[in-house]
């Protein structure tokens, strides 16, 4: 008779189980967990969505943190925490997962993600801050990291080769001073561009009439508000670092794409270049490539094709192409 001999473990996997115990006993850590779902936060913010002090809240994330269950992330001089990703195998694995899956079932009182929505307000206004300023230099600044034309032709290529209907339309989110439109036109029957600016979009209104682009309507409005809008394509060019919560924008904006639609977007790969933030306005220094696929899949999306582009400058850019094989969001409303 064959009998399971019991796996021994070592004190050291003791002691990593002990952490992680230690770690999910604590509602509050639990919370934080919640709370770092999809979206990463400083300890400044954290403390004030939890309403405890600094001191009280980084010696939770020390715990957490212990555990394995919480990571940083660096963008410039500022440290964000955020979800450590789950390990590929390992011990205490199954422990760790079922700890989460249980913590993403939790509901947060309605004070805690009053909070968190303070936060994020806060963050935006920053950038809408920025931009309402600085519209007249927009273009100059957008320069100092990666104007359109650096990546224009790449860009171009790889939305051509999704070979649209020719009653195919596009939402593009946050045109800036709506360099791509034209080309957007020229492809599309329709095209709607979405951004929160009143100066930026005067300048992409502006060009509109200067190219004479009859098929596209610009409209002041918050992209991430429930709204019946969604195309074939969406398109979001160099945005998602000016967004607050960028996994949560992601989620909603791929919401808008219809069945057999694509999300195309550019962003920066991740960089350290801290004077991006003053400069261009960016909240975020662009992202792992692992990073955006991850929160793709997670709206539904699945990924197709992708290109980087080094610049001399140092920086480098991603272009993806995600495809929506499911109803978005948007279909779904209107599915009586």
């Amino acid at each position: 008779m064959n009998m399971r001999v019991p796996t021994l473990r070592r004190d050291d996997d003791c002691d990593e189980l002990a952490a992680l115990c230690k770690a999910g006993g604590d509602p509050l850590r639990l919370k934080v967990l919640r709370v770092l779902a999809s979206d990463s936060f400083g300890v400044l913010e954290l403390a004030q969505i939890f309403a405890i002090g600094q001191s009280g809240i980084s010696h939770h994330l020390k715990v957490l943190a212990q555990a394995g269950l919480v990571a940083t992330r660096r963008e410039g001089n500022a440290i964000f925490y955020r979800r450590a990703l789950p390990a590929a195998a390992g011990f205490a694995g199954t422990l760790r997962a079922a700890l989460l899956a249980e913590v993403d079932a939790l509901e947060l009182e309605a004070a805690i993600r009053a909070r968190v929505a303070e936060v994020h307000a806060q963050r935006a206004a920053v950038s809408r801050d920025f931009f309402s300023r600085m519209a007249d230099k927009f273009q100059a600044q957008q320069d100092l990291i990666a104007g359109l034309p650096q990546y224009r032709d790449s860009l171009l290529a790889l939305l051509d080769a999704q070979a649209f209907a020719d009653s195919a339309c596009a939402l593009e989110v946050g045109p800036g001073d709506g360099a791509l439109l034209p080309e957007l036109a020229r492809r599309f029957a329709r095209v709607t561009a979405l951004d929160n600016s009143p100066a930026m979009l005067e300048l992409a209104r502006q060009r509109c009439a200067r190219e004479c682009l009859e098929n596209v309507e610009l409209k002041l409005a918050d992209a991430l508000q429930e709204s019946p809008d969604s195309a074939d394509c969406v398109v979001l060019n160099m945005v998602l670092h000016h967004f607050a919560a960028p996994a949560e924008a992601l989620q909603r904006l791929a919401g808008r794409v219809r069945r057999g639609g694509s999300l195309l977007l550019t962003e920066l790969c991740r960089h350290d270049q801290d004077w991006a933030r003053e400069a261009c306005g960016d909240l975020w220094l662009g992202f792992d490539q692992d990073e955006l696929a991850r929160w793709a899949a997670q709206a539904g999306l699945e990924p197709g094709d992708s290109l980087y582009i080094g610049l001399r400058n140092g920086f480098q850019i991603q272009i993806r192409h995600f495809a929506r094989t499911t109803a978005g969001a948007g279909e779904r409303q209107r599915t009586p």
